[in-house]
């Protein structure tokens, strides 16, 4: 990427852009899910699963897709016939992102395949965590398979061991969206934290493909957490959190982390670890639970979040959600200096993103004991609580 205060500007404006748009057909797409979501099942009546007082569309998931396509498909019809009228700054790229767009086919395809299965549990179509956790792994491994897998450097350039590792993020990341989807606005804040800190991270190192994705992906979010706001009129579904976390797993697999020649920093590569800080936290602590208990799966889904444990701290669940997305915030802002760190940068760095997630940890240790010292004089209020059956799980 040209460093010219004229292209910095162009790419800003493009940028900014791109993301008006997106916003605007999220909030048009969004809104219309919450009329024809209850059409096709996709719904939660007052005392369902999510404990509503009145009848919400799940069908929010369906919706970020549908606005995504939508975008996504003007953007190169833009590419195509706008051209020539281009900046020279975007036009000369254009034949850049076109030779990646065969990339970006498969994993929208896949991601899609993604959101099938969670349509499939959120019409409480009695699907095993066996079969949810089978469908990921194997979309994860077609992914992989295709050519979007870790290739970095030493035992990571062998196909075999990037293969794995990718399945293991992507599986990881879908699920753990699954879980952050259980408080309202929770899981599409953080996902939106984290596509704009990624996009800014990858712009630094002149990628340009999955900036393009990511901002189209914030966009989106931004107009659906108009509706999904606490308390929310659109709810995400397991169909969004599916979506959600295979989608920005497999971007930032498929993301450019440094430039050979130039004089970035290798230390880059650990930006995805930093921007999904979070999301690996939740996941974390939902399979230490099961860990402990050493129970069916299903434990993995029991309302036992650190979202909730912040609530017995006393927090209401908007100032919950707050806090959670500054923490991600502050654990990811690190991501943007990594590029231009040596090794002691980077431990610092990584070392701010440990301590910030470190206060919600000490916030939730602290609220375990009080729980089981028998402290909290009222219950807790758990609102939005996805409960699943045991064969409901991942």
């Amino acid at each position: 990427m040209v460093g010219t205060v004229a292209d910095i500007t162009t790419w800003v404006i493009a940028g900014l852009l791109l993301t008006g748009l997106a916003f605007l057909v999220g909030l048009f797409v969004c809104g219309w899910a919450r009329h024809w979501g209850p059409a096709l099942g996709l719904v939660d009546f007052p005392g369902g699963s999510l404990a509503t007082r009145t009848g919400v569309s799940r069908a929010g998931g369906v919706a970020i897709w549908l606005a995504m396509v939508l975008v996504l498909g003007t953007e190169a019809v833009i590419l195509v016939v706008g051209r020539p009228w281009l900046p020279d700054a975007v036009g000369r790229h254009v034949d850049g992102l076109w030779f990646r767009a065969g990339e970006l086919a498969v994993i929208l395809a896949l991601s899609t395949g993604a959101l099938a299965v969670g349509i499939l549990g959120d019409l409480a179509v009695g699907l095993g965590w066996r079969f949810r956790l089978g469908a990921q792994v194997l979309l994860a491994a077609i992914l992989a398979a295709s050519g979007v897998r870790v290739t970095l450097f030493g035992p990571f350039s062998a196909p075999l061991v990037g293969g794995l590792v990718t399945v293991l993020w992507v599986v990881l990341l879908t699920n753990a969206f699954v879980f952050l989807n259980n408080m309202d606005g929770l899981a599409a804040g953080i996902g939106l934290v984290a596509a704009l800190l990624f996009a800014a991270a990858q712009v630094q190192v002149g990628s340009l493909f999955a900036p393009a994705v990511m901002f189209v992906l914030a966009g989106v979010l931004l107009g659906f957490l108009v509706f999904n706001r606490y308390p929310a009129r659109l709810f995400l579904g397991d169909s969004g959190g599916n979506f959600l976390g295979f989608l920005l797993g497999a971007i930032t697999v498929a993301g450019t982390y440094f430039r050979y020649g130039e004089h970035d920093s290798s230390y880059n590569v650990l930006a995805p670890l930093l921007v999904m800080a979070v999301p690996l936290y939740e996941s974390a602590s939902v399979f230490f639970v099961w860990w402990r208990e050493r129970d069916a799966p299903a434990v993995l889904f029991d309302p036992q979040h650190f979202s909730y444990r912040l609530l017995q701290s006393g927090l209401t669940p908007p100032q919950a959600v707050r806090a959670i997305l500054l923490v991600s915030l502050g654990a990811g802002l690190g991501t943007l200096l990594l590029h231009r760190v040596d090794a002691f940068g980077a431990a610092t760095v990584v070392g701010q993103a440990v301590c910030s997630v470190g206060v919600v940890a000490v916030l939730e240790i602290a609220a375990v004991r009080r729980e089981r010292a028998g402290q909290s004089q009222q219950p807790v209020h758990r609102p939005r609580v996805t409960a699943l059956a045991p064969e409901d799980s991942c």
